[in-house]
């Protein structure tokens, strides 16, 4: 039955871009009961597809959340161009 709610959720967020919601919102949208719902969104979160923003909103991590580290731009090397010798 969560397994069920889980794929209602993240459909809800797939169909939607940039949907942020309260649990609350979810639980109206939804039509779960609180504790079901406080479940299936900490188990998304926990599979990085959700992130809480800091107003406790739920929103697809990808949108401001970064799970990895960025990639480090790589540095220039003073005194060279970048050409080869002919």
């Amino acid at each position: 039955m969560v397994d069920d709610f889980r794929e209602r959720v993240r459909a809800e967020y797939l169909e939607m871009p940039g949907l942020h919601l309260t649990v609350d919102q979810v639980q109206r949208l939804c039509g779960i009961e609180r504790p079901v719902c406080t479940k299936v969104l900490d188990g998304l979160v926990e599979e990085h597809f959700l992130c809480v923003k800091p107003n406790g909103a739920y929103a697809r991590a990808w949108e401001g959340y970064r799970s990895q580290p960025a990639k480090a731009a790589k540095a220039a090397i003073p005194g060279r161009t970048g050409r080869k010798a002919s």
